[in-house]
């Protein structure tokens, strides 16, 4: 309702702003006006490029896969420490040898470690190993077993192992001498968590492949993901410490200096099975645009089930992700040969997860 001056065409008063009113740029009302609007316009910023994401995340999950994009007979597992300190028997190595026969697993990497933050490595870690070694080659012919080596770096706590210092590359080295000495087919390295553009992690890897080189065994690296955007990991590690994913061009970097790169393409974040499946399905693509023909690239599938901050266990599932990889590589390189995928992890899969990665993957 109008005031009664107003009403009958008189011109109010105007006296001075009441100290609460909005009107006024000083007062505390226009501050408060001023900071809601900010952060409208911020978290407009935000959200709006994540859900163009999720939209495409949800669009590249449709599609067909090309025919005979299935095993290639390259793919690998990653087993527990259980399998080299002498928990496992042989009625393990038998059951695990007929769960083994008739998929496209090659390569075992066997939880060895970890390494101590110094990059030496106790031979104590792994008094099985000949064991299993030996029953590997029995019971699954053909079959690789390589340690698998990781350690927490310092890249954003003080705690941890330091690639900056060149003694403790030079120790990774020897470490990777002892553990071929042991008998070992090859190293696989999982160093987290390793920032985009780390000089340090290449040249190890340079010195690495000389030596497994040399004594006819396999490199091969646990990946990060790549950027789902443009320069993302720039982006979350100025928001959280953590920038999490590597650029394009530094995972390609990693890829030309290993025989294999393996992608943890699983605790992605996202919350549904289409969206997990088209995120992995462009990681999929982003990797073989990168990794060179000789290198053999594989993909993660998640063989493990949890619920936590950045893992939704009834979104990333086994036939959503071994989809994904399908419709990737029928869309970028579907007749690439050095392919695969890395089931993570043994101790963890159910039958339902073993049946998924045969029916859609082995076929």
């Amino acid at each position: 309702m109008l005031p009664p001056e107003a009403a009958d065409g008189a011109v109010p008063p105007q006296g001075p702003p009441a100290p609460d009113d909005e009107s006024s740029t000083g007062g505390r009302g226009g501050k408060a006006k001023w900071v809601r609007r900010s952060l409208v316009a911020l978290l407009v910023a935000l959200l709006v490029p994540v859900l163009g994401a999720e939209i495409a995340l949800r669009l590249n999950y449709t599609g067909e896969v090309s025919d005979g994009t299935y095993t290639r007979g390259q793919d690998a597992i990653w087993l527990g420490h259980a399998w080299v300190d002498g928990r496992k028997t042989d009625a393990d190595m038998a059951a695990l040898a007929g769960r083994l026969k008739s998929t496209g697993i090659r390569d075992l990497y066997v939880h060895s470690g970890p390494l101590e933050h110094d990059g030496t490595l106790p031979e104590s870690d792994y008094p099985k190993a000949a064991w299993l070694i030996e029953s590997v080659h029995r019971e699954l012919p053909g079959v690789r077993v390589q340690a698998w080596l990781g350690d927490k770096l310092a890249t954003e706590s003080p705690d941890g192992l330091r690639l900056q210092n060149a003694a403790t590359r030079t120790a990774i080295v020897a470490s990777t001498r002892q553990i071929l000495a042991a008998g070992f087919e090859g190293a696989h390295f999982d160093l987290e968590p390793l920032h985009s553009g780390d000089a340090n992690y290449l040249d190890l890897l340079d010195r690495l492949h000389e030596v497994t080189r040399a004594n006819h065994a396999q490199l091969s690296v646990a990946a990060h993901q790549i950027d789902p955007l443009p320069a993302f990991h720039s982006f979350w590690g100025t928001v959280t410490n953590h920038p999490k994913w590597w650029s394009q061009a530094y995972f390609g970097q990693v890829a030309r200096r290993v025989d294999q790169i393996a992608v943890m393409s699983y605790d992605t974040m996202q919350p549904l099975q289409s969206l997990y499946g088209g995120y992995v399905a462009q990681q999929t693509s982003l990797a073989l645009e990168v990794t060179p023909a000789d290198t053999d690239l594989l993909m993660g599938l998640p063989f493990f089930h949890e619920d936590r901050f950045g893992h939704h266990g009834a979104a990333e599932t086994v036939p959503a992700a071994v989809r994904g990889v399908r419709l990737g590589l029928s869309r970028t390189d579907a007749h690439r040969t050095n392919f695969g995928v890395a089931l993570y992890v043994d101790f963890a899969a159910t039958e339902a997860d073993w049946t998924a990665y045969r029916e859609g993957w082995v076929r």
